[in-house]
């Protein structure tokens, strides 16, 4: 495949999971990608699997609210022309009484303003080019809330809110910003809730499953190829049918 030749994209959170399975499938369609993730060795390990099969990455270990180091990685590849916003923290099921400020604040810091500096990072190089895509990575819980863990689907409403609002404002520039809200997805970060909890939540979906990292990451890549060149402003929902929501 050579879908993304002469592109680069970057994958926020991308040593684990959704941003893992989205950077080896952009470097298997031709581009060149960035690995962003917070953990030296995930991004190793990420940046080998995509190597050993012949693809292009090179790593960027630092956390992805560090906006000075962002633009560094960035200028060094020339500019991006694809970034998915994808880095995240887990909520922990906190009932409101237990998230202290320390708890709402990294949620924020991650989800919220990581997904802006990545953004402002990448922005100056895509206006320049007249071509970027854009897509924040959200959740079902974003869409219509949760019992528990209110600040993550409060953090990750924000980046919904975030994607209709950039689609408008970078529109002028030939830069395509959409979200994609996934139900349960069977990663390292839902798996530290336990395989039950796991279980219990894809009875909650129509197909009564769970979805794949490789699963969402196609999803991304339809987006931000050529035939997703008509969409921005959407939020595109691969969530199994949890939940059905319309106009």
């Amino acid at each position: 495949m050579s879908e993304f030749a002469d592109r680069v994209a970057m994958v926020t959170g991308a040593g684990s999971g959704i941003g893992e399975a989205t950077a080896r499938l952009f470097a298997a369609a031709g581009a060149r990608v960035i690995v962003q993730d917070i953990d030296p060795e995930r991004v190793a390990k990420t940046v080998a699997a995509i190597k050993r099969v012949g693809g292009e990455a090179v790593g960027a270990a630092y956390s992805v609210a560090d906006e000075d180091s962002l633009r560094r990685s960035v200028e060094e590849t020339g500019g991006v022309d694809i970034l998915v916003n994808n880095a995240g923290v887990p909520g922990f099921n906190a009932v409101i009484e237990d998230i202290d400020r320390a708890a709402y604040e990294r949620l924020f810091e991650i989800h919220v303003w990581g997904t802006l500096a990545a953004t402002r990072a990448v922005l100056p190089g895509m206006k320049a080019k007249g071509y970027g895509r854009i897509v924040n990575i959200a959740s079902n819980r974003g869409q219509v809330g949760f019992e528990r863990s209110s600040h993550y689907a409060a953090a990750k409403a924000a980046v919904i809110g975030f994607a209709k609002s950039w689609a408008r404002e970078f529109a002028p520039h030939g830069i395509l910003v959409n979200a994609l809200a996934p139900g349960v997805v069977r990663s390292g970060m839902t798996l530290r809730y336990g395989q039950d909890a796991l279980d219990e939540e894809a009875q909650l979906n129509l197909v009564k499953r769970w979805a794949e990292p490789d699963e969402i990451a196609g999803w991304i890549l339809f987006i931000t190829g050529p035939r997703g060149g008509f969409m921005t402003g959407q939020l595109v929902c691969p969530n199994g049918g949890d939940p059905i929501v319309g106009i």
